[in-house]
This record gives C-alpha cells, structure tokens and sequence, in this order.
C-alpha cells in the first residue's frame, strides 16, 4: 500500500446512528411545534358560524337568548333526524335553516321542506331556491346598509339592516314573492308562501350574528322572523346527515390489500437498509433558464393540437369558466356542477338545457367547432357578469 493512499472504513450501525441523532432531534422539536401550533388554534377557534351555542362573533347565541327570554322555545339540532323529531306541531313552529357548506343532498333538502308553517331560510343554495320558488335567483354578493322598503312586518320593524351575504333577483317580476331591502335590483330579504309553508329567503347572514346584531335594526328583524312562533327549530346540518350513506376506506378496501400494503412497506425499508449509502452533500446549481409561462401554454396548446385532443382543450376551457361563474353567482366552494348550471341560467337568461350543454355536454367534431364553443363560453361569461353587475 502506498503512503498516499486513504484508508476507507466502512460506516457501522453506530457511526450512522450519531450521524442521524442531529436530524431525529430536529424532527421532535419540529413535531412539538406543530402540536403547540395545533393547540393554539384549536384554543382560538371561532366555533360554527350562526349556531345558537356559539358566543363568538359570527356565532348567533345573543339572538337564540333573547328569544329564550322572550318565551320562545329554542331548540337546537345538527342532524335532519332530529330535526323531523322536534317538529312536534307544525302550525306552531317555525325552522330556522342554515346549511353554510352545503352537507344536505337534493333528496334531503325534499323531506325538510314543508315541515312547518314557518320557515327561514339563511344564504340558500340553488337546489333550494327551487324548492322555495322557481321564481327567485341568485344574484352576488351585496354589502352595505339598506332600507326595508317594503310592508312585512319584519322589514318595518327592522326599518335598516345591514345587509353583508348574499343577493338574489326575481325572475318573474309578476310572482307573488314579497322583496325587501333593495340594492340596485339585487334584494336581501325576499318572502313567499308555497304548499301552506311561507318561506322567508334571508341573504344578508351578517345581520343576525352576535358581532352585528346590534347594528342598525338588525335585532329587531331577527326577534321579528324567529320569534313568530311559541316553538324555534334551529338546525344547521353536520356532517352527521351524510356519514351514514357514505362507506368507510375500510368497507371498500379489499381483505388482502393490507396485508400486502404492510409486506410492501417491510420489504422497501429494508431495501434501503440493504442498498442505501451516503452520497455526501447535495450540490444546489442554480440553473440560467427561466421558461415564461405564455410559451408553456403555447406548448401545451400544440401538443393538443398535435393529438386532436379537442374534448380535452374545450374541458379546460370549461373548468375555468365554471369556477369563475360559480364566484359570480355567489355559490359556495362545495357547489355542485348542477347548481352552476342552474345559477347560470338564471343569471344569463339562457335556457338551462342550452346552458348544460355549453358547460357540460357539447362536443366539438372540428377545430372550427371548438373555437365557436370557446367563443360561446367567453359570451356566457362576459352576459353573466353584466347581469349581475348593480346597476
């Protein structure tokens, strides 16, 4: 052997274990962290939005408790099951409904519908707005103080709101729906009797929360809507209304899948016991080329081009579109294809039909046929965002 020459051990199971103490001491103070983290936030969270039992301020406990007072019975549930079970008189109950992230499906929005003489409806999606009435659309978003300016009771009593949520627009102006507190054509509060129930639709979910309820006449007009009757229902869905129709991982999973997922993670930790190595430190280069992004579209619009991929071009066309009328309209995160296709029609005046094909369904043979398509939902857009801009 050479004076030169380096002599080349090869690392032993110790050697490499203090080499990673360093690393699994940075993993655990990581780890505390983020459990401190999780801590904090769970300590600071604002509870569910417009619940009877939350003090936060865009909980509506204030409200549910001056009702209480005033002699009305408040009954709080989060599933439909229970709900159905409070409504013990129908004529002399009134359901306050609110369903934020959209959990109930079309089949059970059908059963809760009707129940009682009274119903009030907070930020309705547009499944239920067609339950409601055929008539009343929805229409953005409105922020701002507005005057009742109509005859319900309520609306009087309130006289101003301050009318932060959801708008909506008739479609008839001849239906025999009562509209309350104006922006531009763009109403807050809209009231209807259907099959012997009257549905109050209220879009402005800001005013009953105990943040604002004592803006404005924003008190008055919840004691009033809420408290018309001796019995209040109040029910905001949970996820509990769909776990019971939804299977599990494991209901779905194969009886073999996780004994061979187990084998595979084994045999794959010790593949890297057996071949693994140290390679030293990586090397960061720092590479002088920067691609724009209008000549990855251009490249990728060639590459559908090249594969006749028309379908597939139009679709990404397509879930852009969808996702900016969805924001127009102001439907929720969770809405479904359905529900923009139906908003859409409203808000265009198109027939829905025509609508779902442009969205959803048409297929173009030709280049020709694309463009025109891509040019149809360019206009669609662009009708949408000039309907519901107040004018």
């Amino acid at each position: 052997m050479s004076g030169n020459a380096e002599l080349v051990l090869t690392p032993t199971v110790a050697r490499v274990a203090r080499r990673s103490l360093f690393w699994v001491a940075i993993t655990g103070i990581l780890l505390l962290f983020a459990l401190i983290l999780g801590a904090v936030a769970s300590s600071t969270e604002p509870g569910t939005a417009m619940s009877a039992t939350n003090p936060a301020p865009t909980g509506a406990k204030a409200l549910a408790e001056v009702l209480r007072a005033q002699g009305v019975t408040v009954t709080v549930t989060d599933t439909l099951d229970e709900t159905l079970d409070a409504i013990a008189e129908p004529s002399e109950t009134t359901l306050f409904y609110y369903d934020g992230d959209v959990l109930l499906s079309a089949e059970q929005e059908a059963q809760l519908f009707g129940l009682t003489s009274t119903m009030i409806v907070l930020d309705p999606s547009a499944n239920a707005l067609e339950l409601i009435s055929p008539d009343i659309a929805q229409a953005g978003y409105v922020d701002g103080t507005l005057s009742a300016g109509c005859d319900l009771d309520a609306a009087q009593a309130a006289q101003q709101i301050t009318a932060l949520g959801s708008g909506y627009r008739l479609l008839n102006e001849n239906s025999e729906v009562s509209t309350c507190f104006s922006s531009g054509g763009v109403y807050s509060l809209l009231q209807t009797t259907n099959d012997g129930t009257t549905y109050t639709v209220l879009g402005a979910t800001d005013a009953l929360t105990n943040g604002t309820i004592v803006t404005a006449g924003n008190a008055a007009l919840g004691l009033q809507l809420l408290g018309g009757n001796d019995q209040l229902v109040w029910y905001l869905p949970t996820a509990a209304d769909f776990e019971a129709e939804t299977a599990s991982m494991s209901d779905v999973t194969p009886d073999w899948v996780i004994p061979v997922a187990a084998s595979a993670f084994l045999i794959a930790l010790a593949a890297m016991f057996w071949r693994g190595r140290r390679l030293g430190p990586l090397v960061v280069e720092n590479l002088p080329v920067t691609v724009r992004a209008s000549e990855t579209m251009r490249g990728r619009a060639r590459l559908y081009e090249k594969a006749n991929a028309r379908l597939h071009t139009l679709d990404s066309l397509r879930i852009g579109t969808i996702a900016r009328i969805a924001s127009s309209c102001g439907l929720p995160v969770l809405a479904t294809v359905d529900q923009v296709v139906l908003a859409a029609a409203a808000a265009s005046g198109r027939d829905q039909h025509e609508v779902r094909g442009l969205l959803v369904e048409g297929v173009p043979i030709t280049d020709h046929a694309l463009v025109q398509l891509s040019d149809e939902l360019l206009r669609l857009e662009q009708k949408i965002a000039e309907n519901l801009r107040p004018h």
